[in-house]
């Protein structure tokens, strides 16, 4: 590739992982996983073909580094969520930044939990995310379900709602989305109260 070609192109300087990052998650978004390549991350940066190599091995280390990035957004968006109310309605938050999460960003929330991940970001244990869950479960945990179990029911069912928005089967408009999330969250929330 000549000097002239490189000039050319958006990329010159910086943190490059960064840059093959922001380049991956619009092609993903833009055409799901199956056709982001090292190869078109690296000509949207404007370097060559081998240089996405220094900082990922391959294509797949590419996706876990993609969904280790989603997982932290979903962090942040949950404890945004979580610090905005108190008790019930901080779930019911968190439950409807979840779904708007995945609405938002359809292609990046299958990929974190479909693609070959960090076994600390996709789950349950040393997640972040889950950890804000567990918090706020904590909170409201009582002798009829106990905190561990109010955390994974309430996983369970955000999940579910927004896989079940996104395959299309509760047929929903963005901002209807938001308000059932948290119609459900808050119900459930008070269901498990004494």
């Amino acid at each position: 590739m000549s000097t002239s070609i490189q000039e050319d192109r958006p990329y010159h300087r910086g943190d490059l992982r960064a840059s093959l990052l922001a380049a991956a998650l619009d092609q993903l978004e833009e055409g799901g996983a199956a056709d982001l390549s090292l190869r078109a991350v690296a000509r949207a940066c404007g370097v060559s073909a081998m240089a996405p190599y220094r900082h990922f091995k391959d294509k797949d280390a590419l996706l876990d580094a993609v969904a280790g990035h989603g997982f932290a957004e979903l962090a942040r968006v949950l404890e945004q969520a979580d610090a905005s109310a108190e008790a019930a309605e901080a779930l019911a938050a968190q439950g409807a930044a979840y779904v708007a999460f995945a609405c938002r960003h359809p292609a990046l929330f299958r990929l974190m939990f479909t693609a070959p991940c960090r076994p600390k970001d996709t789950g349950r244990e040393g997640s972040p995310a889950y950890a804000i869950l567990q918090r706020r479960a904590a909170s409201l945990a009582s002798e009829a379900m106990p905190a561990e179990d109010l955390t994974l029911a309430a996983w369970s069912l955000v999940h579910g709602l927004a896989a079940l928005i996104l395959d299309r089967r509760i047929p929903l408009a963005p901002a209807e989305s938001d308000a059932l999330a948290r119609r459900i969250t808050l119900g459930f929330a008070r269901l498990t109260r004494p």
